[in-house]
């Protein structure tokens, strides 16, 4: 299985007076050890932190051709203990509720779980600026991400605002 490396961050978080955004790295090295990288990016309107952190890991797993063991470094809580707190187990085995409350993104953790599905997918948490070398990488994303053209609609935030 090919082993590929997914840096992600939000640019809601990164830059909150800046358009929104998120940015995705895919990161492969080959069989010389050459690295090649692909930067996925797109701007919106504004939206949260976490639509924009979870659109990010569905970029870059949406664009995998085939199956590879997906090692995805974020800076959002949110979705790194989602998977290795278990919180994403609870929130489906509890019909998407917690507590009284719907679960809020639904509609994009289930497009998450269907990108995730042909992958193996380790999350690590790039907790702030503390020193984690992926941590940079992430950061500069979120600088990028309203460069490139379109590549991930959120859809169910579009229709909000009409």
């Amino acid at each position: 299985m090919e082993k590929i490396t997914l840096y992600t961050d939000g640019s809601a978080r990164a830059n909150p007076d800046g358009p929104g955004g998120y940015g995705a790295v895919l990161s492969v090295t080959d069989a010389r050890g050459e690295v090649h990288e692909m930067e996925l990016s797109q701007g919106y309107e504004r939206t949260t932190n976490n639509r924009m952190e979870l659109m990010a890991v569905i970029a870059g797993l949406e664009h995998l051709v085939r199956p590879c063991e997906v090692t995805v470094y974020s800076d959002s809580q949110y979705v790194v203990k989602a998977f290795n707190e278990k919180w994403l187990e609870k929130w489906v085995a509890r019909n998407w509720k917690r507590g009284k409350d719907p679960v809020k993104n639904v509609d994009l953790w289930k497009r998450l779980l269907k990108a995730m599905e042909p992958h193996q997918v380790t999350y690590v948490w790039v907790k702030g600026h503390a020193g984690h070398p992926g941590n940079e990488r992430c950061d500069a994303l979120a600088t990028n991400a309203a460069d490139n053209g379109p590549w991930l609609r959120d859809d169910v935030y579009m229709d909000s605002l009409n």
